[in-house]
């Protein structure tokens, strides 16, 4: 599945010339072997999810970079030579196959031994701009998006949770000297999203509506564990454009169901929603996918903006 449907062009002749240059510049090997990572290990995450990831589980052991800058869209990233001899060069990388076209391609083509992907560590299920089995009669559009393997597993604290004992497991195969200290970060953040994922199931319990509309749909694995519906403007897609129909749809379903909030987030122009907030006559707030970390984040990492993101929900779902 490519949630960007499109192809990084020359991306797979970018990773054959930087492997080429990587070669005769010797950087092949360890990082932290020689020296460059201060001698830790040597870790590249794809992108914020799952740099967290590493960081939590590494603790002091590990330097850890990310591939996508900060207010980068993660989806829209193109490689370049200098992060592809880096990855080249670490010990591990960590990634959401699928997710990042140009990254899928640099990491197939590495010798880095440890390829962490993301999406083997959990399961993925089809999703289109409908999830939850909200399917009401006033939606005539429903399944206009028929699903694609939907990557956004980090929203669920429960399959986060699985991504990050197998993240743990990694790095203690390959730096068993700190294994017992991995197993014990691991530990620790679990317990930390066990407690997320009780907030969660708390907070949402009791609702006016479970309806909920969003710019494309992120949130589908998050709105099945916590009973909620769904309904996006543009599908896996963030910056695709919505039918006239689908707009139409999202409006009368808006009023049949309570809906008081259009969300939107801080990584992809608001635009489209705030056109269909206005003329719904809704209120918007911010629903934050936490692909990234930026000023604009309600919080300063991925445990902060998920309470955030609670707390967005349970305004507009009118919680009791």
């Amino acid at each position: 599945m490519n949630v960007r449907r499109r192809l990084i062009s020359g991306s797979a002749a970018l990773v054959a010339t930087a492997l080429g240059l990587c070669t005769l510049s010797g950087c092949s090997g360890s990082a932290a072997a020689d020296g460059g990572s201060g001698g830790k290990l040597d870790v590249v995450a794809s992108f914020y999810p799952l740099q967290y990831l590493a960081e939590q589980i590494g603790g002091t052991h590990v330097h850890v970079t990310s591939l996508t800058r900060p207010g980068q869209e993660p989806h829209d990233l193109e490689i370049s030579v200098r992060q592809i001899v880096q990855l080249e060069s670490a010990d591990a990388v960590v990634y959401l196959k699928n997710l990042q076209p140009a990254v899928d391609d640099a990491v197939a083509q590495s010798s880095v031994k440890a390829k962490v992907d993301a999406a083997s560590l959990t399961t993925l299920e089809k999703h289109g701009n409908e999830v939850g089995g909200h399917a009401a009669s006033h939606d005539s559009s429903t399944g206009e998006e028929t699903g694609s393997a939907d990557p956004h597993i980090w929203l669920d604290p429960v399959r986060y949770a699985q991504v990050a004992s197998g993240v743990g497991k990694a790095l203690e195969k390959v730096d068993p000297k700190h294994a017992a200290d991995y197993e014990k970060n691991t530990a620790a953040l679990l317990k930390k999203l066990s407690a997320l994922d009780t907030r969660y199931k708390t907070g949402l319990a009791h609702t006016r509506t479970k309806v909920f509309i969003t710019t494309h749909a992120a949130f589908g694995y998050l709105a099945e564990r916590y009973g909620l519906t769904e309904e996006a403007i543009n599908g896996l897609d963030p910056e695709s454009e919505p039918s006239a129909n689908r707009v139409k749809d999202l409006e009368r379903m808006a009023k049949a169901d309570g809906v008081s909030t259009v969300f939107y987030e801080t990584l992809v122009s608001d635009r489209t929603a705030k056109t269909i907030a206005g003329d719904a006559k809704l209120k918007t707030d911010v629903l934050d996918p936490i692909e990234g970390i930026t000023d604009k984040s309600k919080g300063s990492d991925y445990l902060q903006v998920m309470d955030a993101n609670l707390k967005a929900l349970r305004t507009a779902l009118g919680a009791k």
